[in-house]
């Protein structure tokens, strides 16, 4: 089964969401089994697991050989390799940052969202500087405003907005927060 277009994309997702076909296929994974082995790894009888293993086998996941299921690694190696990528880092997000630290930007980010947060106090430190960048210098924001302006990143946008304070990039009092470091994008 390829897993090129959309369509081949959604019937290899189809097939994989049925958790007993899962299962099969985790446990042919690890060595190959038989029908009655695989019943009795998943407490299930003979007949449900030859309706579970079928549509693996035709969709070329899996193949019998003598009486036992093994994974064909080669298949599932391909179908994944065509399965798409990460969305790249929106380009909007390298404004007003250095070029070395597009990198990054570029990891951290799948579109304009925030998909991981970084371990790294350096790398923590240019995704914050860039998250800063998307509040006005002078301007007083209501923590409301702090919050609709993240939730575009993360929905976690408390942490975020705690790091852009505790790293002095913001800054808040009386109910209003307002931009205290970073840079100005030119």
């Amino acid at each position: 089964m390829g897993a090129g277009t959309d369509e081949e994309r959604s019937d290899l997702l189809r097939l994989l969401l049925n958790p007993r076909r899962l299962a099969v296929l985790g446990l042919v994974a690890t060595r190959p089994r038989s029908a009655d082995e695989l019943a009795g790894d998943l407490g299930v009888r003979r007949q449900q697991v030859l309706r579970a293993v079928a549509p693996l086998v035709t969709a070329g996941l899996v193949r019998r050989r003598g009486d036992r299921y093994e994974l064909v690694e080669d298949a599932v190696v391909a179908a994944a390799r065509e399965l798409p990528g990460p969305e790249p880092a929106d380009p909007y997000l390298f404004r007003g940052m250095l070029p070395e630290e597009h990198e990054v930007i570029a990891r951290f980010f799948e579109g304009r969202r925030l998909v991981e947060w970084p371990m790294t106090l350096s790398k923590r430190l240019v995704v914050l500087e860039r998250l800063a960048l998307e509040f006005e210098p002078g301007r007083r924001y209501a923590e409301a405003e702090v919050n609709d302006v993240l939730r575009v990143f993360s929905d976690d946008y408390t942490t975020l907005r705690r790091a852009l304070i505790d790293e002095g990039l913001l800054d808040r009092a009386g109910g209003e927060y307002w931009r205290s470091g970073g840079r100005i994008a030119g």
